[in-house]
């Protein structure tokens, strides 16, 4: 079993696609090719998604019984003894925005009335 789904990218691709998988939602594709055409499939995924992004996730002989490859995302998959985990970036790095200084317009109802 093997699974690509695209995000933003070309039409010509999705169209390419539809070749050897069974696109059962915009975007996501689903079929049982070789390992051999299941990879040839994913090198042309690469080269031609532009700006998007994809994943591909296939049956496997492991422990959790499948694999995955990501293509242009922020997550990306990482092994941890043996087992493949998502690594996501941590986005916190921005600052918080400052408060406001005063009072707000809740505190200045209940204090001065609603008048």
């Amino acid at each position: 079993m093997t699974v690509i789904v695209l995000t933003q990218c070309p039409v010509g691709l999705r169209g390419f696609l539809t070749r050897w998988l069974l696109e059962i939602s915009p975007g996501v594709f689903i079929g049982g090719p070789s390992a051999r055409i299941r990879e040839t499939l994913w090198a042309e995924v690469r080269q031609y998604a532009g700006n998007g992004r994809a994943l591909l996730a296939y049956s496997s002989d492991n422990e959790q019984g499948f694999a995955f490859e990501t293509h242009d995302h922020k997550w990306s998959p990482k092994d941890h003894e043996g087992v493949t985990l998502i690594h996501r970036p941590n986005d916190r790095t921005a600052a918080p925005s400052p408060a406001t200084k005063g009072w707000s317009k809740a505190a200045k109802r209940r204090r001065f009335g609603s008048g």
